[in-house]
């Protein structure tokens, strides 16, 4: 079925090739200027958004071993994920039972047990607190109430997804809307991740609107690589996630093929989006490979964080390897230099006030939905987030 929806997808563009047009929205939209600013609107989207949220927060081919960990931080919150001796993924709040220290040292690494370096509590990849430092002395207490407190986790089409909040209900699986589906054609449970690093960067929402636009690539870009590149962008969503893509016209070689012959590769160019912060672009560099790149807001409104993980599709030889280290250097150098570059001077300028709102065309259809996503939740109770997802449903022809 997601293999279909790729194929009728594909044809939309072709169709669209034929007829020299592009999918716009139905009019241009306005966002004011200080959601990228204002601090008390950056707060609720910390709470509403980025701690409500599912957050794509690892790959499944970083921890593919029992005993595997990844610790990181979402929305403030320090979190632990591991892969247990059943091959399970399980999440937990990286925060020690005793006095909240933080257990693991951000990073990933290999461990049969996790042990506190405050006071040396320890505890066993369930989160269960299996060990007590001078237990004698401490007090009697009943370790099965004092264990890692768990998050919301789900391991799908090779990626890995965190609620940042033990109290949620969210269902991750009607969060996605289907989306997951169409990233499993990646297979990216059996790639490589072959290198990562993370770059400062302007208001979250200002770094994540150039992932989903492709107007500004000849321009911004025209000395990098925005001259072989297309400006003009179709979207394609589930729910608040999306997919962007241009009008393809080597896609018309497949005119009068056999729909089973059609390259599943082919069929997944573009750009794909997870809401509310990642981003998966296909490059070619010494193999075929994606940079994921994962958004996170800074400590400040002005500020965000983006952690690019280059993976590649097989681990690479020594000459695959050096070029793949080119072209992830080049990607990092045209974000910094060209990309957030622009975005910091951008945030700079909308901080004097002195601009009511900012434009988003007819043919930017994917930053309107973006935001349009983000104020619906703001405005949405935590009782109704399933029911808000529920009804999400992905693109039809």
């Amino acid at each position: 079925m997601s293999r279909q929806l790729l194929i009728d997808m594909a044809k939309h563009n072709i169709q669209h090739c034929k007829d020299g047009t592009v999918a716009r929205a139905e009019a241009v939209c306005e966002v004011p200027a200080a959601h990228y600013y204002d601090a008390e609107h950056w707060q609720a989207e910390m709470e509403k958004v980025f701690r409500r949220m599912p957050l794509m927060l690892a790959l499944t081919c970083e921890m593919p071993d029992p005993g595997d960990y990844r610790a990181c931080e979402a929305g403030g919150v320090p979190i632990l994920i591991c892969r247990d001796k059943a091959g399970e993924v399980q999440a937990f709040l990286n925060m020690c039972a005793h006095r909240g220290a933080q257990i693991m040292e951000q990073g990933n690494g290999n461990t049969h047990r996790f042990t506190c370096p405050y006071h040396a509590w320890t505890y066993n990849h369930q989160g269960e607190l299996i060990g007590i430092f001078s237990e004698k002395e401490f007090g009697q207490i009943d370790k099965s109430c004092h264990g890692l407190r768990k998050l919301p986790v789900l391991e799908r089409a090779g990626l890995i997804w965190v609620i940042p909040n033990p109290d949620s209900d969210l269902s991750i699986e009607a969060f996605l809307s289907g989306y997951d589906d169409m990233l499993a054609h990646f297979d990216f449970a059996n790639w490589h991740l072959f290198s990562r690093r993370s770059l400062p960067g302007p208001n979250w929402k200002i770094a994540y609107d150039g992932y989903l636009d492709l107007y500004h690539l000849p321009i911004l870009h025209k000395n990098s690589f925005g001259p072989n590149f297309p400006h003009k962008s179709m979207y394609y969503a589930w729910g608040p996630h999306q997919r962007v893509a241009s009008p393809d016209p080597s896609l018309l070689e497949y005119e009068g093929v056999d729909e089973d012959q059609w390259d599943t590769t082919r069929l997944l160019s573009g750009v794909w989006t997870i809401f509310p912060h990642v981003s998966i672009a296909s490059f070619d560099g010494g193999g075929r490979g994606v940079m994921l790149s994962q958004l996170f807001p800074g400590e400040t409104p002005g500020t965000s964080i983006t952690v690019q993980n280059y993976v590649m599709e097989k681990e690479p030889d020594e000459e695959q390897a050096a070029n793949a280290h080119e072209q992830f250097a080049f990607l990092e150098k045209v974000v910094r230099d060209e990309d957030y570059a622009t975005g910091l001077k951008q945030q700079r300028a909308l901080e004097t006030g002195f601009k009511d709102h900012v434009l988003f065309g007819r043919n930017e259809e994917g930053g309107q939905r973006f935001h349009g996503w983000v104020e619906k939740l703001l405005q949405t109770e935590d009782s109704d987030l399933n029911n808000l997802f529920n009804g999400a449903q992905g693109p039809s022809f």
